[in-house]
């Protein structure tokens, strides 16, 4: 999909599935090869996108939005349901990056908004989101994939 220095961001597969674990537990969460070999499998089957950030080794980081159609607009919300960038890979622009090549596959998707969740003890996530353009909402935060028209 897109490169910067070594980095590509492209579609995850189920080959991947062995550095997406190590990927996990490097930011101390749980997940084996095998369990996410199946996870992918099914986030496929769903219509979920997985995004990676590969650079010379294992993913440096991970992107997963599910479009869903909503009562409270026209077009479909992308709804993140993972953002993450290994511990040793923060702070280089690899978030926005994710971010950024989500935007553009939701985009082509079809959707409308692009809604990231950040827990209030995520406090790191929020001020990403805020400063990549989100704004809060109740639940979450959202932000327009689409230029907005006057009403």
């Amino acid at each position: 999909m897109a490169s910067r220095f070594g980095l590509e961001i492209r579609a995850a597969d189920s080959v991947d599935a062995p550095g997406v674990a190590e990927l996990l537990q490097a930011a101390g969460l749980p997940g084996t090869a095998a369990a996410i070999t199946a996870r992918l499998e099914r986030l496929r089957v769903e219509r979920a996108t997985v995004l990676l950030a590969v650079e010379w080794g294992p993913p440096s980081g991970i992107i997963v939005f599910h479009p869903r159609q909503t009562l409270l607009a026209d077009l479909p919300t992308a709804f993140v349901g993972a953002l993450l960038v290994g511990p040793e890979a923060r702070r280089r622009g690899i978030g926005r990056l994710l971010l950024k090549a989500a935007s553009q596959a939701a985009r082509s998707a079809g959707c409308g908004d692009l809604a990231l969740s950040a827990a209030p003890e995520h406090a790191s996530l929020r001020a990403f989101a805020e400063a990549t353009g989100f704004t809060a909402s109740e639940t979450s935060f959202v932000r327009p994939l689409r230029k907005q028209r006057p009403s």
